[in-house]
């Protein structure tokens, strides 16, 4: 029976809800206490794992929020930011035997395939971009972009967890759930942790990917929609005075208190209620966060909106910059199901990809930095892996619609902001791209050192349970990044 479940015996009928009036209606006056006890009161001196109160960090920060920019199914490190012209040299060479076993589907392998972009250098730094990503070229001296990482599998599933979760498991706190419990929210009226997913699909592991696993509920993602009403059923489908609407919540927090007090040590009722009371908080500022209204159209025009096919991603993109504007801690952005999964296709596929991103994301970078935003926003961009260097031939074995298959030996990501090296790359993979080779960047390492720049450090931020004490990065040997930080 699910946890919030009751049965006759211990539903409020109405001749109990008469005796209990009392007891409910006291309780009613100190909702403002509950809130405090979920949310606010500095004064309160324990700290309850329920708590979303701000909380002190290990060591000086160089970021207060992070917008996590994920690229769902694997962009290709070859095809973007890491050049090999020795792939491209040894173009239609066989090469299956070197890497059999690290093909996902061995029936469709091909050759060697070259990248059917160009690459150029950009910047002061001189950084090497492909033409599929012209803005971002533009704005690569704001980014550190490591070469080196790799992961553990090469199947969507697995991977996908691992990236978010730190293991290759289902039930384990994404990262924007640790940043929560270990730091809670500066904005009372919004959640600590945001997700931004796209309309038109979820990735494979759908919420799964922001849930708060093991941690209590209520630091696991809120999904704010970017069509509509941001969160369903937050606002009211009639008019309703402030004073009636307050004695209503005041009545229900009530009763929830008498709820709660005959059924002890429940988590998910905890969250839950807390989740009913940040609801209510959030009617005015929620939609005000979403609200572009009163943007100029020269912002507008910066993040692609009104245009297509930046539309969509670029209201995505400035909502993060307006949460983390308002205080969020943690914003995901995902990106149409697979979008980056170019097993067929890849020249039209990728580019796709990044046409829809491109514009989006280098104006965001833009925004933030004018703002003053940047240097306290960490903003970090990746897949689940990367691709191989042969080819994955369709079924009727054309060439010209080849694409790639997964690779965990190496993959990209880049992070902007929030205390990072502008303007630099590190690390690199062999000379036709198929795994790193220098400078090795593990998840645990990435994870680590995202937590760093927030003030936390990975050894001590840990949830107790059945006798360890379990870390996002696990068991694993991690190691910051220092190379990429100031």
């Amino acid at each position: 029976m699910d946890s919030f479940s009751t049965d006759n015996n211990q539903r409020l009928d109405r001749r109990r809800w008469l005796t209990s009036t009392a007891a409910g209606l006291q309780a009613a006056v100190l909702t403002d206490l509950f809130i405090g006890d979920i949310y606010g009161v500095e004064t309160r001196p324990a700290r309850s794992v329920f708590d979303l109160k701000p909380q002190s960090t290990h060591h000086e920060p160089q970021a207060t929020s992070i917008i996590h920019l994920f690229m769902n199914g694997g962009p290709s490190q070859m095809d973007l930011f890491d050049p090999k012209p020795e792939l491209d040299k040894r173009h239609g060479q066989a090469y299956f035997s070197e890497l059999a076993s690290e093909v996902e589907n061995p029936t469709a392998a091909g050759a060697l395939m070259k990248c059917p972009y160009k690459f150029s250098q950009h910047g002061e730094s001189g950084q090497w971009v492909s033409d599929a990503l012209p803005h971002t070229a533009e704005i690569v001296d704001e980014l550190a972009i490591i070469k080196s990482m790799y992961t553990t599998n090469l199947t969507h599933e697995p991977a996908l967890f691992k990236i978010h979760g730190g293991q290759e498991l289902p039930g384990m706190p994404s990262v924007g759930s640790w940043v929560s419990y270990g730091l809670g929210t500066e904005n009372q009226n919004l959640p600590a942790y945001v997700v931004l997913d796209d309309p038109l699909g979820l990735p494979v592991n759908q919420s799964q990917s922001w849930q708060s696993g093991f941690l209590p509920p209520v630091y696991q993602g809120t999904r704010f929609r970017s069509t509509g009403e941001p969160v369903l059923n937050l606002s009211r489908d009639f008019e309703q005075t402030d004073r009636v609407t307050g004695l209503e919540q005041e009545l229900i927090a009530g009763l929830d208190r008498i709820h709660k007090n005959k059924r002890p040590g429940q988590l998910r009722l905890d969250a839950r209620m807390a989740s009913y009371e940040l609801a209510a908080r959030m009617q005015l500022e929620a939609t005000d966060a979403l609200d572009l209204s009163e943007e100029s159209q020269q912002t507008l025009d910066l993040y692609g909106i009104g245009k297509e096919p930046t539309d969509n991603y670029g209201r995505r993109c400035l909502y993060a910059r307006r949460l983390v504007e308002r205080g969020v801690r943690y914003v995901q952005l995902y990106i149409n199901f697979q979008i980056w999964d170019n097993h067929t296709g890849l020249t039209a596929g990728c580019k796709g990809a990044c046409d829809r991103t491109d514009r989006p994301i280098a104006g965001m970078i833009r925004d933030l930095k004018q703002r003053g935003l940047l240097d306290s926003t960490l903003v970090v961009w990746g897949g689940e892996f990367g691709r191989l260097p042969i080819a994955q031939l369709p079924a009727n074995k054309d060439t010209a619609n080849a694409g790639r298959d997964h690779n965990k030996n190496a993959m990209i990501t880049w992070m902007a902001g929030g205390g990072v090296k502008p303007g630099i790359s590190i690390g690199a993979t062999d000379e036709l791209g198929f795994a790193a080779v220098e400078d090795r960047i593990s998840i645990a390492d990435w994870h680590a050192t995202i937590l760093h720049q927030l003030g936390l450090n990975y050894e001590h931020l840990y949830f107790e349970r059945n006798g360890l004490k379990d870390r996002l990065t696990g068991v694993e040997e991690a190691h910051i990044i220092k190379s990429i930080l100031k």
